[in-house]
């Protein structure tokens, strides 16, 4: 019931807010982009990572990559993905969905600043089918966010 605590979060925190279903599975940068259809770097994608024992998640533009030297000064340590069995049961959300909203139990939320280049981004909603619209730095607000710079430059 990812989506609905998504909901839930919204319609406590910032009702003004909507969450946008598609017919379509938006799981993946490519769709969601064209789903919303906006450009792939303007998708908020959630990573789920791992650095010693503590899980986090970071939110970037979508046509970034995170960046191992950058993180890994940035976080203390050696940064890894989450395992694709580790992503659901510690975010709450289906791989495709993962998003920084309504999770499951509290998680750190980092946002890189690579999100600032745009007015509005996409991230997931819960599903592998929905999304908010929203500014990053309402995004951030929202979810207690630390702005980051651990993604290489896109292109």
């Amino acid at each position: 019931m990812s989506l609905e605590t998504v909901r839930a979060f919204f319609a406590d925190k910032a009702p003004d807010i909507t969450v946008i279903e598609l017919a379509t599975s938006t799981a993946t940068v490519a769709e969601a982009a064209a789903g919303h259809g906006v450009a792939p770097a303007q998708i908020a994608k959630t990573l789920s990572i791992r650095i010693g024992d503590q899980v986090a998640l970071v939110v970037t533009r979508g046509d970034a990559r995170l960046d191992n030297r950058k993180a890994k000064a940035v976080f203390g340590g050696k940064v890894r993905m989450l395992d694709l069995g580790e992503v659901e049961s510690l975010t709450g959300h289906p791989v495709g969905g993962v998003c920084p909203f309504g999770l499951a139990a509290p998680l750190p939320v980092y946002c890189d600043i690579s999100l600032q280049a745009f007015d509005e981004v996409f991230p997931a909603a819960g599903s592998t089918n929905s999304a908010v619209r929203i500014p990053p730095d309402r995004m951030a607000e929202l979810t207690g966010a630390a702005w980051v710079d651990v993604c290489q430059e896109p292109g």
